[in-house]
């Protein structure tokens, strides 16, 4: 897909991500496809349809990116973020992972999900898209008449340090199997992937679920367009192909004038869907009075998943608007939000960014912030779930304590409160 100008080339990938996003939209609004959603039936209910669906996004992306790899035709190791930088950010993947995972169970679902609900009427995640904006803005945007960021303020120092430097890029192939790491790779991607694809169909259940099929196959399809579409996108400049990103690199010997140049190369580079840095972007983006050296594949995802959404409301007639029901519904919204944007930037994505796109690189760090996210969305709903059954007399710490007995973390002899 190469094109004989950089802005011929820059608009069709902005118009194509839109595009995909728009699909994504429609059928996860349709579907019902809810990472948050996923693990709280599994938690709850006991029932796996939803997290089959979301384990069904990630083998489809997995195995796809390894084959479009073995072919040459994806790179994630020069991908935005970098999922397989040699630096094991593993304290950040962690921790930011249980921040996000608690904060969308308090703000009602995550990145992809306040999209979604944003676009069905949902006026309530119109706030927690604006906090978690402003929060992932200042998290990598130093505030005015300043060089500090809310990163370098509150967490660089400290938890930089604890991480760990590799020798090779941390996907799993290049771990393991060092020199032989294409072809590692490749056979790691497809077992895993097929495993998952196994558990996911292992449910008859779920495999007579019409919308958990239609919408894990179709997350993962566009995870994976958007992998091929971004590393694929060229500018042709008489037999000399260049990446977008590495066309803005070399702007000045290569463009005619300054006039229409990205403020950044970064956001040109091999990508995939993820929400989180792409709300503070677009934040960035309309600050700006919408100007169009600021307009990235993350911002056009982020609109286009809202209008997909938007659409399918409109044609199933489910568009309804809603408000928060009280004040305590608007504090446990903003609080969530807060914690989704430090979060989400921390781990370096969310359930989509981290639990489908980065898994599909085989990141370590992306499965540490898949677990913690996980981790930190069941646990709030364990510790919800006490304290509404008890009452008074479930303390916070009992509640917790309980939650970890009954996820398996803990003895239970150290259980606290009577299951129910």
């Amino acid at each position: 897909m190469a094109f004989e100008s950089f802005f011929q080339a820059q608009s069709f990938l902005l118009w194509a991500t839109f595009i995909i996003a728009l699909l994504m939209g429609a059928v996860v609004n349709k579907t019902n496809f809810c990472t948050m959603g996923a693990v709280s039936d599994a938690v709850n209910m006991g029932d796996t349809g939803r997290m089959r669906a979301w384990f069904l996004a990630i083998a489809v992306a997995m195995v796809g990116v390894a084959v479009l790899e073995f072919m040459g035709l994806v790179n994630p190791g020069q991908s935005f973020p970098p999922y397989r930088g040699n630096q094991l950010l593993w304290a950040e993947n962690i921790l930011g992972g249980l921040m996000f995972g608690i904060g969308m169970t308090l703000a009602s679902g995550c990145g992809n999900k306040t999209l979604i609900r944003i676009g069905g009427g949902n006026l309530k995640s119109i706030v927690v898209l604006l906090i978690i904006g402003v929060i992932a803005f200042y998290m990598v945007n130093p505030f005015p008449g300043s060089d500090q960021t809310l990163m370098s303020v509150l967490f660089y120092d400290w938890i930089r340090p604890l991480s760990i430097s590799l020798e090779t890029p941390q996907d799993l192939g290049s771990v393991i199997l060092g020199e032989e790491a294409a072809g590692g790779r490749m056979a790691i991607g497809l077992v895993l992937g097929l495993l998952l694809l196994l558990f996911a169909f292992k449910s008859a259940d779920f495999r007579r679920s019409f919308d958990n099929v239609l919408g894990g196959l179709i997350v993962g399809l566009a995870v994976l367009a958007a992998w091929y579409v971004s590393a694929n996108v060229a500018v042709d400049l008489d037999g000399e192909v260049h990446s977008l990103s590495g066309y803005v690199q070399e702007w000045d010997f290569l463009a005619d004038s300054a006039e229409g140049k990205p403020a950044d190369s970064r956001p040109l580079s091999t990508q995939s869907f993820t929400f989180i840095n792409p709300m503070g972007q677009t934040l960035g983006y309309a600050a700006t009075g919408f100007k169009s050296t600021l307009l990235t594949f993350g911002i056009m995802a982020l609109f286009g998943v809202i209008a997909g959404s938007l659409l399918w409301a409109l044609i199933s007639r489910s568009f309804r608007i809603e408000w928060f029901v009280n004040f305590k519904d608007f504090a446990t919204h903003v609080i969530g939000a807060i914690l989704m944007g430090f979060g989400g930037v921390l781990a370096m994505g969310c359930t989509i960014g981290q639990g489908i796109t980065g898994t599909s690189t085989l990141a370590i760090g992306s499965f540490l912030a898949l677990g913690a996210i996980m981790l930190g969305s069941a646990l709030t709903m364990k510790v919800q779930y006490y304290k509404l059954v008890y009452e008074d007399e479930a303390s916070f710490s009992k509640a917790l304590l309980t939650g970890l007995v009954d996820l398996k973390l803990l003895p239970e002899r150290l259980r606290k409160l009577e299951a129910v």
